[in-house]
C-alpha cells in the first residue's frame, strides 16, 4: 500500500477537524498520502473518488446529533465497501489495536484539494439544461451541514428562486431541529415563501426528503416512485425495476404493481440497495428515509441530485408537487415499535416466525409485520402496517410485548 493516496473530507462537526488530524496521522504511519478536500457532501466526494480512482474517507455522523462522529469509506471509484470487506478491516484494526505499541516517524504527506465543491456544483449543473428550473420556487434546507455551500450554488445556477435555511454551520448545530430528520420548519418557510417545494438534506447531504407547497412531508417512498414513474416514461427504468429496502410502505408496492413496475427488496442500508442496482443492472434505487441512488448518474446517495430530479419532473409535467406526491401512492399507516434487547438477535424473524405469521393473519392479509434487529444498536424494531393507524398499533404493540417478554432487557 505505500505510495498510494487518500482523499479525505469531512462535514461541519466540531470535532470533524481533529478527527481529520487523526485520521492522516493513521494514514501517514502506513506510509499513506493523503488529499485534503475540507468540507465537502459525501456525494461530492465519492465523485471525486471516482474521476480520480482513489480510494476516500468521509468524516461524519450523516444524520445524527453534532456529539457524534464517524467516518464512511468509499473504494476507489466512490463505491461502499461490502459487508466482507468491512469485517476484514474490522478484524485487522482489533489486532492493531491489541498488539504493542511500536515506535513508527509518522512523516505527514498531505496536500490541500482545491476547487473540490466547485467541482460537484459544476458536474450536477453540467447534467441539466441551462435555466432548467427557471420559474421554480423552492426552500432549501441545508442541515447547517455539507450542502450549505454546494445546493444553494447549483440551484442559483438552474435558474431557481431560492430561499435558504440552516445554512449557518457553528460545529455544534448540524442536524439540529432541521435537515431531513426535523423538516418542520422546512414545511412552515415553504408555505411562507409560497413556494412550489421544498428540500430538506441531512448533515453530509447523502438523502433528502422533499415539502409539497402546502408544507407536507414527501418521504423517501414517494420521491422513489415518482422517479421510477418518470424513468419509466423516458426509457430509463432498466429492467423496469426499482431497489427498496423492506421499509418501504406496502403502498409503494402496490402503486408500482399498479404501475407495472417490478420491485426489487433488500435488507435497511443504502449499500444493500447499491449492491442489488449492481447485480440487476438497474438504474434507481433507495431507502423511506431518502436514500436515493441514480446508479448511472452516482455512485452513492446523493440528496441534491435527487432533489434537481424531482424539481424538473414537477416542471415538466406541468403539475404541481402537491398534486403528484398524493395522486403517486396511498400509504398504509406505518408504526414503529423499538423493544431494547439484552443481546443482538440477528435473526430475531426466524425466532419469532409463528408469533409473526399469527399477527399477520390478524390483518387478513392487508397488512404486513417486519421484526428486525437493529444493525446498530441493541433493538429490535416491530414495524406493522395496516389500513388503520389503530389496528396497525394494535398489532405492533402486541408483537413488540412478545419480544420484550422473551428478550427484554
Amino acid at each position: 500500500m505505500n505510495g498510494s493516496r487518500w482523499l479525505v473530507a469531512r462535514d461541519t462537526r466540531e470535532s470533524g477537524p481533529a478527527l481529520e488530524t487523526a485520521l492522516v496521522a493513521g494514514l501517514s504511519s502506513r506510509g499513506q498520502a493523503t488529499q485534503l478536500c475540507g468540507v465537502l457532501p459525501t456525494p461530492a466526494l465519492a465523485l471525486l473518488s471516482a474521476r480520480l480512482g482513489l480510494p476516500a474517507a468521509m468524516i461524519t455522523a450523516s444524520h445524527n446529533p453534532y456529539s457524534d462522529n464517524g467516518v464512511k469509506i468509499f473504494a476507489a471509484g466512490g463505491v461502499k465497501l461490502s459487508d466482507a470487506v468491512e469485517a476484514r478491516i474490522e478484524r485487522q484494526l482489533a489486532a492493531e489495536i491489541s498488539a504493542p505499541a511500536g515506535a513508527n516517524d509518522v512523516v505527514s504527506d498531505s496536500t490541500v484539494v482545491h476547487g473540490a465543491v466547485e467541482q460537484y456544483v459544476d458536474h450536477l449543473v453540467a447534467m441539466f439544461a441551462p435555466s432548467a428550473l427557471a420559474d421554480v420556487r423552492v426552500v432549501i434546507d441545508c442541515a447547517n451541514g455539507a450542502m450549505s455551500v454546494a445546493a444553494p450554488a447549483v440551484l442559483v445556477a438552474l435558474g431557481a428562486t431560492v430561499t435558504v435555511i440552516h445554512a449557518q454551520p457553528s460545529g455544534v448545530n448540524i442536524n439540529e431541529a432541521c435537515g431531513a430528520t426535523h423538516p418542520a420548519s422546512l414545511g412552515d418557510a415553504v408555505r411562507e415563501a409560497r413556494a412550489d417545494a421544498g428540500l430538506a438534506f441531512d448533515g453530509d447531504g447523502d438523502r433528502v426528503i422533499a415539502v409539497d407547497g402546502g408544507g407536507r412531508v414527501v418521504d423517501g417512498d414517494r420521491l422513489l416512485a415518482l422517479a421510477a414513474l418518470q424513468m419509466k416514461a423516458h426509457g430509463e427504468l432498466t429492467h423496469n425495476t426499482v431497489v427498496v429496502t423492506v421499509m418501504s410502505n406496502l403502498g409503494f408496492h402496490r402503486a408500482m404493481r399498479t404501475a407495472d413496475i417490478h420491485v426489487v427488496s433488500t435488507d435497511v442500508g443504502d449499500r444493500y440497495v447499491l449492491e442489488a442496482l449492481e447485480a440487476g443492472d438497474f438504474a434507481i434505487g433507495g431507502e423511506q428515509s431518502g436514500h436515493i441512488i441514480y446508479r448511472h448518474l452516482a455512485t452513492t446517495g446523493d440528496g441534491l441530485l435527487a432533489g434537481l430530479r424531482l424539481l424538473q419532473n414537477v416542471k415538466q409535467s406541468g403539475s404541481s408537487l402537491e398534486h403528484m406526491a398524493a395522486a403517486v401512492m396511498t400509504s398504509y399507516p406505518q408504526v414503529l415499535v423499538n423493544v431494547r434487547v439484552g443481546v443482538r438477535h440477528p435473526d430475531i424473524a426466524s425466532e419469532l416466525a409463528v408469533e409473526i405469521a399469527a399477527a399477520e393473519a390478524l390483518l387478513g392479509g392487508d397488512g404486513r409485520v417486519l421484526v428486525r434487529s437493529s444493525g446498530t444498536e441493541p433493538l429490535v424494531r416491530v414495524m406493522v402496517e395496516a389500513p388503520t393507524d389503530a389496528a396497525a398499533r394494535e398489532v405492533a404493540n402486541s408483537v413488540a410485548a412478545v419480544v420484550q417478554t422473551r428478550f427484554g432487557n
